[in-house]
C-alpha cells in the first residue's frame, strides 16, 4: 500500500515538472541568458545579485542604457531578474525607484524600436518570379506564401505537420498547435484561401511541394540538401529567416533590413494597405493586443487619404 508521504512526493515531483514546462524553451533560454548577464555584471563589480538592492539594480539598468541596449532588451532583462527573484523566494526588486529609473531611460533614450522591414506583396511577387524550378524552390515558394498569407510566426510555420492541415473547397484549414501567445497549447484555426493566380497561390504551392517531395505525413517544411534531396529533418525557425534574407538579397534589397518576421509583418501591412479592417487582420494574425496591429495599419495607410497629397506641390 502506498503511503501518504509517497503519494505527496509523487505529486510534488509532478508539480515541479509542470512548473518546468510552464514556459517555452526559447523563453527559458532567454531568462537564463539575461540572469547570467546580470549576475556576472554584479560579480564583476562585487555587488549583490540575489537578492539585489535598489542601488545595484539602478546602476545595472543605467549601464545597459549607456551601452546602447535596445529598450526591448532592457525590458526583458527586468522581467528575467524579477522572475529569478520570485523563483528564489525573494520579493520583486522592481521597486518604485527602479520603475522611475526605467521611466527615465525610456524618456531619455527612447523606447520606439526600429524593426525589420515588412515583406509586402510587391516584394513577395518579385521574389516568386525568381524562385528556381526545383525541390528547394518548391519548398521555399510554399514557405513564403503560406508564411505570408497565414501571418505565421517562424516557430509556428516550422512546427506544422501534414496532419495539421486539411484541404477544403475554399482553401486550406490549418490548426496551429501552439504559439508564443498560446503557452497553454490550446491551439487555434486559420483559413488560407486559394489565390487568384496559380503562380502566387499559397494553396497550390503547398500541394505542389507535398507532391514533389512525396510528403504524406509529419513535418511539412524539411531540409533539402545540395543534391535537391528532401530529408526527414524538420526546419528550424532560423531557417525561415535565411530563406527570406536569401531572396530579398536576390531582388536587390538589403537583407539586413529583413527577417523571418517580415512575412508576418508583411501580411499585416499589406492587408492594411488593401483596406482590410483591424478585426479582419487580427483574425488572421491572432494578435491578442490591438496595439501592434494598429501600428501595422498606420504604416500601411501612410499614403492613403494623406492630407499632404493634392495640395498642389
Amino acid at each position: 500500500m502506498i503511503s501518504i508521504e509517497d503519494t505527496l512526493n509523487v505529486l510534488l515531483e509532478q508539480a515541479n515538472t509542470y512548473v518546468a514546462n510552464s514556459k517555452s524553451a526559447n523563453t527559458k533560454k532567454s531568462y537564463h541568458f539575461d540572469w547570467n548577464h546580470f549576475s556576472n555584471w554584479c560579480e564583476e563589480y562585487q555587488l549583490p545579485s540575489l537578492p539585489t538592492n535598489d542601488e545595484t539594480y539602478a546602476l545595472y539598468l543605467s549601464s545597459l542604457a549607456f551601452e546602447g541596449y535596445k529598450a526591448s532588451t532592457i525590458q526583458r532583462r527586468i522581467s528575467s531578474i524579477s522572475k529569478a527573484h520570485a523563483m528564489a523566494g525573494h520579493s520583486s526588486p522592481t521597486t518604485i525607484k527602479i520603475k522611475s529609473v526605467w521611466a527615465g531611460i525610456k524618456r531619455m533614450h527612447g523606447s520606439e524600436e526600429i524593426g525589420k522591414q515588412p515583406l509586402v506583396i510587391d516584394y513577395l511577387k518579385q521574389i516568386l518570379e525568381i524562385i528556381p524550378d526545383k525541390p528547394l524552390g518548391y519548398r521555399d515558394r510554399a514557405i513564403l506564401l503560406i508564411g505570408f498569407s497565414g501571418a505565421f510566426r517562424r516557430s509556428e510555420l516550422v512546427d506544422l505537420d501534414v496532419e495539421d492541415i486539411t484541404l477544403e473547397n475554399e482553401g486550406l484549414k490549418i490548426r496551429i498547435k501552439s504559439s508564443k501567445t498560446d503557452q497553454d497549447g490550446k491551439g487555434s484555426m486559420i483559413g488560407i484561401p486559394y489565390g487568384s493566380s496559380e503562380e502566387t497561390c499559397p494553396v497550390r504551392s503547398y500541394l505542389h511541394w507535398l507532391r514533389e517531395a512525396n510528403i504524406t505525413s509529419g513535418p511539412v517544411f524539411r531540409r533539402v540538401n545540395r543534391h535537391n534531396q528532401v530529408l526527414d529533418n524538420r526546419l528550424t525557425d532560423k531557417a525561415i529567416a535565411i530563406v527570406v534574407k536569401r531572396y530579398v538579397a536576390e531582388i536587390g534589397l538589403d537583407e539586413k533590413q529583413f527577417s523571418g518576421h517580415s512575412l508576418r509583418s508583411g501580411f499585416a501591412t499589406t492587408a492594411a494597405m488593401k483596406g482590410k479592417t483591424e478585426r479582419q487582420i487580427m483574425n488572421q494574425t491572432r494578435h491578442r493586443s490591438d496595439a501592434m496591429v494598429r501600428k501595422y495599419i498606420r504604416m500601411g495607410s501612410l499614403f492613403i487619404d494623406n492630407a499632404a497629397s493634392g495640395l498642389g506641390l
